[in-house]
């Protein structure tokens, strides 16, 4: 199956264009927040790359969440465009599922953890997905088996975690060929393709896990 994949989810933006599960070609910028700008760039500069070499495009893949409440909104506005412009289905894929593959490890618990401001992260642990505001490694887990724990809501942990079992794994972030590897896991899953099928384009929304606040303007007149 060829995807089209959409990660927006951190100040990373990439896209990428996946066959059976592996990349064939991806963009990818990891210097900052400049998803509205780049990622048209990069799904045009993709099309043209899929008519050159003939392949058709079956679906689309985004990492809907939970993440930065505008790149997630960027990242499914222009999925949901995609996908009514190509006639293909919508496959949604979990943010920290996408990181737990980008980590390459294989063993051990586990914990992908986005940045939520402060000393708060997105995380997922042994299944469940919850925002937390950690304080030391109890607040997340509390075993004696090996943890991992990554993403860009690791460093700021790492300073505080002094458990010898707990091993902090840098320089991980999420990118749109592991969000093509895990659509298509889900496309083989029958139960689940058939719900990915199904999704209502007009009322899809991403992941957002909590609701958005706006912070107080600091421009004079505006509040």
């Amino acid at each position: 199956m060829t995807i089209l994949c959409i990660e927006t989810s951190t100040s990373v933006c990439s896209a990428a264009i996946c066959k059976d599960g592996a990349p064939i070609k991806q963009c990818i910028c990891l210097e900052g927040s400049n998803h509205a700008r780049l990622l048209p760039r990069y799904i045009e500069e993709l099309l043209s790359f899929a008519r050159e070499q003939g392949f058709s495009i079956e679906a689309v893949a985004l990492s809907e969440g939970p993440g930065s409440y505008t790149g997630l909104r960027i990242g499914a506005s222009t999925a949901k465009g995609l996908c009514y412009g190509l006639n293909v289905p919508l496959i949604p894929v979990p943010t920290l599922e996408v990181l737990k593959l980008a980590s390459g490890v294989k063993e051990g618990i586990l914990i992908p953890m986005i940045d939520a401001r402060r000393m708060e992260i997105y995380t997922m642990v042994e299944g469940e997905t919850k925002a937390v505001v950690v304080e030391n490694e109890e607040s997340l887990y509390a075993g004696k088996e090996d943890v991992f724990y990554f993403g860009d809501g690791a460093a700021k942990c790492a300073q505080i975690f002094t458990q010898p079992n707990w091993h902090y794994v840098p320089d991980i972030v999420p990118e749109a060929k592991y969000v093509g590897a895990l659509a298509e896991q889900i496309t083989n899953h029958k139960s689940q393709i058939t719900n990915a099928k199904s999704i209502d384009l007009a009322y899809y929304e991403p992941f957002y896990l909590k609701e958005f606040i706006a912070a107080q303007s600091h421009v004079k007149g505006l509040k």
